[in-house]
Order: structure tokens, then C-alpha cells, then sequence
């Protein structure tokens, strides 16, 4: 379990790396009108899956997941408010790639940049960051 968690918690920065990467790539060639796609948007849906998979199986066993307890800040941010956002998050991640394969080639990387963006921002207001006292370490 504990290694699951330190996995969980771990894996969330090479994600934010490689959604910040694949936002600035967006930008980059949606600005320079540049049809080729780029394999940075695949590895960022890639992790942001993988850390989904890992968020399952931390919901299930989780301890802090509790709901005859929401009425404490603690669990219901676990229980509710951090999964349905990440969720949300992944959904638009992957929605966003979905899309930029159906729409013209003009119009790819601004698709890409759209929905990954909304999706970074999701995910960045749920982390539990350390400086926002839900018990959560850096790691």
C-alpha cells in the first residue's frame, strides 16, 4: 500500500512535466502552423492513465477514502472532490486527443493545447500540495 502511495505521489510530477511539455509543444506549432504531430501528447495521455490506474487502486484500499465521514474536509477531498476532478481531468485529457486525430490538421494543436490545458489546470487545483494541510507530503 505504501508503495502504491509513494508511486501515486511520484508518478504526479512526471505527469505535470509531461502535460506542461505537451502544452508548450501545442502552442509552439499551433503559433508556427506546423501539421506534424508530435509523440509528447501520446506520452502525456500515456502517464496520465497509468496515474489513473493508480488512483483506482488506491481509492479501493485507500484509508482515507471514507464516506460516512464527509463532513470532514480531510475525507471528503479524498473521497469526492480529488477523484472527480482528476477524473474530469483525464476525461478532458483524453477527449482533447480523441479530437485533434478528427479535426483538420490546422487546427490539431490548438485542440491539443485547448483540452490539455483545461485538463492541467484541473488537475493542478486537486493535488492535495502539501501547503494545503490535507496530510499530503511532496512525495
Amino acid at each position: 500500500m505504501n508503495a502504491l502511495v509513494h508511486a501515486h505521489s511520484g508518478l504526479r510530477y512526471v505527469v505535470l512535466a509531461l502535460l506542461i511539455a505537451a502544452v508548450g509543444t501545442a502552442y509552439s506549432k499551433w503559433q508556427q502552423n506546423d501539421p506534424n504531430d508530435s509523440k509528447i501528447y501520446t506520452y502525456a495521455l500515456i502517464s496520465c492513465h497509468i496515474q489513473l490506474l493508480l488512483g483506482i487502486v488506491l481509492y479501493v484500499m485507500s484509508p482515507k477514502v471514507e464516506f460516512s465521514l464527509l463532513g470532514d474536509k480531510f475525507y471528503r477531498f479524498f473521497t469526492i472532490e480529488h477523484s472527480l476532478m482528476m477524473l474530469a481531468a483525464i476525461v478532458l485529457i483524453t477527449v482533447g486527443r480523441v479530437r485533434s486525430r478528427k479535426v483538420p490538421v490546422d487546427s490539431r494543436h490548438r485542440t491539443i493545447l485547448f483540452f490539455y490545458a483545461m485538463g492541467l489546470i484541473l488537475i493542478l487545483v486537486s493535488i492535495p500540495w502539501p501547503f494545503r494541510n490535507l496530510g499530503a507530503g511532496w512525495f
